[in-house]
């Protein structure tokens, strides 16, 4: 009676914990990717740190100011410059309303001619109208969110190497396996984060590469700082480089050169689109030893749970499942089958 009555309590207590953690996991889910963030950092810094700071002796605080200052200047420097060059021409834009409708009906036209559909009709251009009017707002909360994850990730960094020792102790404690098998949980989460992260930023670079070359072959004036910001956009999901080489095109239609416009067009959708795809799967595979399964599917269930660390959360979060069915296995099918 007395055993059953612990277990009774045990149990409360372990419900009253899973349901305050609940309520703060639901309330602080705005700020998940700062949280996911602030781990992608540690691991890529943490080996360094150490190094630093146990090697070298230099001061803890010290040292982890000085890795924030550095990411801090490599996240930060190409945003700066994007958002420097881009705004001008935004400007400009809406400054040449006219100019824009010419080029946007000639594409229309051009559609038109294949498929026979009038895409740029008065009802169209009214729905354009009020997207934009709507998407707006939604615009300026997701860029304050962004800053205050960017804030939160810097912020959960630093205490994150501070006390890195301790917090790994305390995990490898908490973890209910074998320490063999938290290794292997450890290696694949170093080794698919570091794959992630350093293969995003190389693919961005090999778009931007090949945006310059496609704007240089068709004319277009300040061709490299359009394929650094066709870089900087890459890193945005689904529709990153198109937010740079639509405009692009549509602009060429409206200055008259068609044949240059169409160029760019169908380059944009066959070779700048499609190189991403291509860069993802043989990098991955060759950095981290992803399969592109993984890496495919990963991005797409990852963007819908945790938004831009999708990226590199989600084919993580395919390779613990496949990692934790081994575990399991290992660790407790078998000793059923000897207890049987």
């Amino acid at each position: 009676m007395a055993q059953f009555n612990h277990r009774i309590r045990q149990l409360l207590v372990l419900a009253v914990i899973l349901f305050i953690a609940f309520l703060i996991v639901r309330e602080l889910y705005v700020f998940l990717p700062g949280f996911l963030g602030a781990i992608t950092l540690y691991i890529l810094s943490r080996a360094q740190y150490f190094q630093l700071i146990f090697a070298r002796k230099w001061k803890k605080s010290w040292t982890a100011l000085l890795f924030i200052f550095v990411f801090l200047v490599l996240i930060g420097l190409p945003i700066f410059y994007a958002i420097k060059m881009v705004s001008p021409k935004i400007s400009s834009v809406f400054s040449h309303t006219e100019e824009l409708m010419i080029g946007l009906k000639a594409v229309t036209s051009k559609i038109s001619q294949y498929t026979g559909e009038d895409v740029l009709n008065e009802e169209n251009i009214k729905a354009i109208q009020e997207k934009i009017t709507t998407t707006l707002p939604i615009f300026l909360n997701s860029t304050a969110n962004i800053i205050s994850n960017i804030v939160i990730m810097f912020f959960i960094f630093y205490f994150m190497l501070v006390n890195g020792k301790e917090m790994e102790k305390r995990l490898n404690y908490l973890i209910p396996l074998s320490d063999e098998n938290v290794r292997v949980l450890a290696f694949e989460t170093k080794n698919l984060v570091k794959s992630n992260a350093i293969g995003i930023p190389v693919i961005s670079i090999i778009q931007g590469v090949t945006a310059t070359i496609g704007y240089r072959i068709f004319g277009l004036d300040d061709f490299g700082m359009w394929g650094f910001l066709t870089g900087v956009f890459a890193f945005f999901p689904i529709v990153g480089t198109m937010i740079i080489w639509a405009p692009l095109v549509i602009y060429l239609y409206s200055q008259g050169m068609n044949w240059q416009g169409t160029g760019l067009l169908i380059y944009s959708l066959a070779v700048t689109g499609n190189v991403d795809y291509l860069a993802r799967i043989t990098l991955m595979k060759k950095i981290g030893n992803v399969h592109p399964l993984i890496t495919i599917f990963g991005v797409i269930v990852g963007l819908g749970l945790f938004g831009f660390m999708g990226f590199i959360f989600g084919p993580l979060l395919f390779s613990y499942l496949i990692v934790l069915i081994k575990i399991y296995t290992n660790e407790f099918a078998e000793e059923s089958k000897a207890e049987a």
